[in-house]
């Protein structure tokens, strides 16, 4: 099979040695009900080390077809946030804006698993355009945040007329944009797709990272691309087990991420996206973690830890805590879990 060709089913999975004649009837379950895609160069790296972090994000596992008690079909509560078609409006001054529902991998995690990769959900011309007068017509909105899907699959020259289109809402003053092209598919991030994110908003590129693992010199390349370009470089990551859940991995991550001058944003607590129970640690290992890298690394190379409310209700931290009210004052503890007494 050629190189260039992305893998989209099992049986391409399976000629390349990736799943097993037996796993791969088990599998088309999966790949009936969440969608597959595996660019070329995640391939490559897969074929290098098929029991790794990458493997366990973008490979079909029978896991899959497990729907715990809590599990959920919009586990973030998108749908009741949808005023128009590709637009979530959760908060007053940001909304979420969707032209594109495909991706160029499919996470096995992802909490919008059941709209990736359906072409209904992609927005028409005069779908954007209805966007896009619903984002003018609302006056407080100061930041659009680009997702999908995954905006960064689009042509350029669709980008291009997004990007021109919102040049012209004054009140838009920041764009953001939702993606994992950079690190699935760096060769991307060329001439025409820098190009056509030329814009004088404030804009800000939130890449998805989960591992070091996934920082190879053609990433970082496409990383520095983008850096040098002008383009401020953000991180999100979801804890996930047998990806992340150790806070040596996590230091790692965030430690390569700032090398190649992005900042750790956020790290979700993973949604409760049907069939995604097996990827879900608790909150308190969670909180364990991030304890542990308080004080071991620098400040910047340290996210906030998050949780997605389900029902819509928005994102809140869930790291761990160090001030506590008492008689006195504060008891508040340090990064060593030596306890003190402020006085306010």
């Amino acid at each position: 099979m050629p190189k260039e060709i992305v893998i989209k089913n099992l049986q391409q999975l399976k000629d390349r040695g990736l799943i097993s004649a037996e796993e791969s009837g088990d599998l088309q379950k999966v790949a009936d009900k969440f969608s597959v895609s595996i660019t070329p160069s995640i391939i490559r790296n897969l074929e290098l080390d098929s029991d790794s972090a990458l493997y366990n994000q973008y490979v079909p596992s029978s896991e899959e077809l497990v729907i715990s008690e809590d599990d959920l079909n919009d586990p973030i509560g998108d749908d009741a946030y949808t005023p128009v078609k590709g637009i979530t409006h959760r908060y007053p001054d940001r909304l979420l804006f969707k032209p594109i529902h495909t991706c160029a991998v499919y996470c096995r995690f992802c909490f919008r698993r059941e709209k990736v990769g359906r072409s209904d959900q992609a927005l028409s011309s005069s779908e954007i355009e209805e966007a896009i007068s619903y984002i003018r017509n609302n006056k407080e909105v100061w930041e659009v945040i680009l997702s999908g899907g995954d905006p960064l699959v689009m042509s350029p020259g669709k980008i291009s007329k997004i990007f021109s289109e919102l040049e012209k809402i004054d009140h838009v003053k920041v764009i953001r944009i939702h993606t994992r092209v950079p690190l699935v598919a760096p060769e991307k991030v060329n001439g025409k797709l820098l190009q056509s994110l030329k814009t004088d908003k404030a804009l800000f590129v939130v890449i998805h990272c989960n591992s070091s693992e996934e920082l190879n010199e053609d990433v970082c390349q496409s990383l520095k691309l983008l850096v040098n370009n002008g383009i401020p470089l953000l991180s999100q990551s979801v804890l996930l087990k047998n990806v992340n859940d150790d806070p040596v991995l996590l230091e790692k991550l965030f430690r390569k991420l700032v090398e190649n001058r992005v900042k750790p944003y956020y790290l979700h607590h993973a949604d409760k996206a049907e069939g995604t129970s097996h990827f879900r640690t608790s909150i308190a290992e969670g909180r364990e973690y991030m304890a542990e890298l308080r004080g071991k690394v620098s400040g910047i190379c340290q996210p906030a830890y998050v949780l997605d409310i389900p029902g819509g209700k928005g994102k809140v931290p869930i790291g761990p805590g160090y001030l506590q009210k008492i008689s006195e004052g504060y008891l508040v503890s340090d990064w060593t879990g030596c306890e003190h007494i402020y006085k306010d």
